[in-house]
């Protein structure tokens, strides 16, 4: 079972493959969504989670949305599909840091997904590629809520991943962006989607104890959830901004 497999087993019951709650999806993308007409881009999509829910909140909007990821790719078809949103939404099977499009979008998101294009701010500056005139981005990402300890570096991490959340809002307002907004995600929120990661993929393994990658999967949730209970939690962030670039009237 590879990496993109235990993923989308993982995210079975927490589609929105970050620390959100519902209602700080929602939240945001009422904060984000741009002006009547316009359509999205969403780099690095996974399964369509963020689009699907803009668009059938706002049956003016269009959108694309990329991802490195063929099956993701082939489940967000399908979701959009079944929710009638498939004349709306495009979805792409590439890599979102060469994705070309004749299009410029009012509201470029990627959310989580940093590490498709080599940091944070590789990250802003693929979106700035997207945007159209007065365009804004919707980024996700870590940060360290304190200097990580040892536990930390002993479950996979570098101290040099993240910043602290000053000095990560100090690095993309010297890029020259500017923060309309930002939610930082609740230890609640971190402790809900890594109960459901963990869960899912626990859970999946249970009802499949015949499948070749039982033992795989459990193994991995449980290697999983160790690196949290006893490394991550309470450590590492995620913080979610709202920019606009002051120089792109």
């Amino acid at each position: 079972m590879d990496r993109r497999q235990i993923s989308s087993l993982a995210h079975t019951d927490h589609p929105v493959a970050a620390p959100l709650s519902d209602a700080s999806v929602r939240s945001l993308l009422d904060r984000a969504l741009p002006g009547t007409g316009a359509r999205l881009l969403d780099l690095g999509c996974g399964s369509g989670t963020w689009l699907t829910r803009a668009l059938a909140a706002r049956p003016d909007l269009r959108a694309d949305g990329v991802d490195s990821d063929a099956q993701a790719v082939a489940a967000a078809r399908r979701a959009v599909e079944d929710a009638g949103l498939a004349d709306r939404i495009a979805f792409h099977a590439q890599d979102a840091a060469h994705f070309d499009s004749p299009h410029r979008y009012g509201l470029v998101l990627s959310i989580g997904a940093a590490h498709a294009f080599g940091g944070l701010l590789p990250t802003l500056k693929a979106a700035e590629g997207h945007l159209a005139p007065g365009g804004s981005v919707l980024l996700g990402d870590g940060f360290w809520e304190r200097e990580p300890g040892r536990s930390i570096l002993d479950a996979g991490f570098a101290a040099d991943d993240y910043e602290d959340l000053a000095t990560t809002v100090d690095r993309v307002t010297a890029a020259g962006w500017v923060p309309l907004h930002g939610h930082i995600s609740t230890l609640q929120e971190w402790d809900d989607y890594e109960w459901s990661w963990t869960g899912s993929l626990s859970r999946w393994a249970l009802d499949h104890p015949e499948h070749p990658d039982h033992a795989q999967a459990l193994e991995t949730a449980a290697a999983h959830r160790t690196a949290w209970l006893h490394g991550y939690r309470g450590t590492l962030g995620f913080v979610t901004l709202l920019l606009r670039r002051a120089d792109r009237a």
